[in-house]
């Protein structure tokens, strides 16, 4: 099978969503997954456009990456500039990414009302870049920014362009469709004219989903000769966003038959999507093609019965082959298989009560109404199965907390926390300081079982993320609180949902620790992922 390199941009293209934040940490996580499930490059962003992207390049530096490769993003040198004096050039040669990846003008447009240059500088700002860089050592990917827009106008101009870099030594050539314009049928016809006037070249395709056509567009570019695609996670990205590569890959390995991902990769990207989703702060979309949780549900009637004859009948591929699961909703025995699975994993003999299976579905299911999604809670589910088979014994039983935040005259905020708690026929009471509820919480828990339990001290919040679940509800509105923890080897997950934000944090930091204490001493416990 011949191989599609898969060029992930979500921590440059996929950060300029409006509202998208991540911290450092959550980027190289993201880096971390794409390259686990088989990215073959992850471009980083600018090495040093902020302090930010600076200390991630730092931090992927350390990184062992296997395959995948990383790629800095930079322009062209700047008109009048020798590429070796050029700031912006000079920053990609010292980084220690070794993919360079630079984007340049085709455009009439951009060259008049952007650049101010003509396009013989133009074609010499593209060429002595790629030249530049290549000498340097870097393998240069060149972007032709706004590339079907120009061919539009001046097709013959918009593969000198090309042509430039290629003879410069740039091992591909992408084709960007920048603006997000171009139909399935134009990508289709002037991705192959570029492929029959450079046929010695590597092409490659970016596009944006302005039109709803980034995804279309990239498959048929693949289709007429392109063997590189650029997109995001999930489609994030500018306006209507980018490329979505949660699509495109399973499009490309099942529907096309090409090679995309590692071995088992493909298996993973319902669980990467859903991560990713949850790391940004956004919910999981359950319509998303592949890996959305309604993508292979079915609902009653002539489907529901046609399901039970035959899957092919209502779904278009075995949702498996994506990490996804086929949905009935017509009874208990929807997810009983993963019900079965993870509950033996954890231990948990559900075949020796006929009961039991059919009882802790029905609880998942009343949870999930109320806002749990286990899917991002892997430690939180299995203790929901410990309790419902009445095997779960929990570290300390709580009688009661409290907290009181008090805001003084000058502004300063002070919260304080009360736990009091029952451990091994004793009452605890402790009460700390913390710079909110939670930390205040955390620090008085961890004060009353100070030197009581093995491991406590090896368990540190990583990440805490609270969600509204309905925004018309307002101050009322019910939130859902997601933790993540570590002992320094592997990271779980852990959710709590109330309608008081303290009390959903609560559900997530007591069942984070209890989950973290119990691994620690049984090590092989299910749920926890590889940090």
């Amino acid at each position: 099978m011949e191989r599609i390199l898969l060029y992930d941009t979500t921590l440059r293209d996929g950060m300029q969503r409006e509202g998208m934040s991540l911290s450092v940490g959550e980027q190289l996580q993201v880096a971390l997954r794409l390259a686990d499930v088989g990215i073959d490059v992850v471009e980083a962003g600018f090495p040093s456009s902020n302090p930010k992207d600076s200390q991630l390049f730092d931090l992927l530096e350390r990184e062992d990456l296997g395959d995948t490769r990383i790629a800095a993003f930079g322009m062209t040198r700047r008109r009048d500039t020798a590429p070796d004096q050029d700031p912006g050039l000079r920053i990609m040669v010292e980084c220690f990414a070794p993919v360079a990846t630079i984007v340049g003008k085709t455009w009439d447009l951009h060259l008049q009302k952007v650049t101010k240059v003509s396009r013989e500088e133009n074609l010499a700002m593209i060429g002595e870049s790629v030249a530049f860089l290549l000498s340097e050592g870097k393998d240069v990917f060149y972007d032709a920014e706004h590339f079907f827009d120009a061919y539009r106008e001046h097709p013959e101009y918009a593969i000198e362009c090309l042509r430039a870099a290629h003879a410069s030594g740039a091992s591909w050539l992408v084709l960007c469709d920048t603006n997000g314009a171009t139909l399935p049928m134009d990508v289709e016809r002037i991705a192959g004219e570029v492929v029959d006037a450079l046929p010695d070249a590597a092409i490659g395709i970016h596009t944006h989903n302005d039109a709803e056509c980034a995804v279309a567009n990239s498959l048929v570019a693949v289709q007429r000769g392109a063997r590189q695609v650029q997109g995001t996670i999930n489609g994030w990205g500018e306006r209507c966003g980018n490329a979505n590569l949660i699509s495109i890959a399973p499009s490309l390995a099942l529907k096309m038959g090409f090679e995309v991902l590692r071995p088992g990769g493909l298996e993973e990207l319902t669980r990467l999507s859903h991560w990713a989703a949850e790391t940004a702060n956004l919910p999981p979309d359950a319509w998303a093609p592949y890996v959305g949780a309604n993508a292979f549900a079915h609902k009653g009637g002539m489907h529901v019965a046609g399901m039970v004859s035959d899957p092919r009948t209502f779904e278009h591929i075995d949702p498996g082959l994506v990490g996804n699961e086929r949905g009935m909703k017509v009874s208990e025995l929807s997810g009983r298989h993963v019900v079965l699975e993870r509950a033996r994993e954890a231990g948990i003999d559900v075949e020796a009560d006929p009961e039991l299976a059919p009882r802790i579905l029905a609880r998942i299911k009343e949870l999930e109404h109320e806002g749990y999604h286990f899917e991002v809670a892997d430690a939180s589910f299995t203790i929901l199965l410990e309790r419902e088979a009445g095997v779960h014994e929990p570290v300390f039983v709580l009688e009661s907390f409290r907290v009181i935040t008090e805001r003084d005259e000058t502004g300063q905020v002070v919260t304080e926390a009360t736990v009091r708690l029952h451990h091994d026929g004793e009452r605890l009471v402790a009460t700390a300081e913390g710079n909110g509820p939670v930390n205040a919480l955390d620090t008085a828990l961890r004060q009353a079982l100070a030197g009581r339990i093995p491991g406590l001290d090896q368990i540190s919040l990583v990440n805490f993320k609270v969600r509204i679940l309905d925004e018309g509800h307002g101050t009322d509105a019910t939130t859902r609180v997601l933790i993540d923890s570590t002992d320094g080897t592997s990271t779980w997950s852990t959710m709590g949902v109330n309608q008081n934000v303290i009390a959903a944090s609560w559900d997530a930091l007591v069942d984070s620790l209890d989950y973290g204490v119990r691994r620690a001493a049984v090590p092989s416990t299910a749920g926890a992922r590889e940090a």
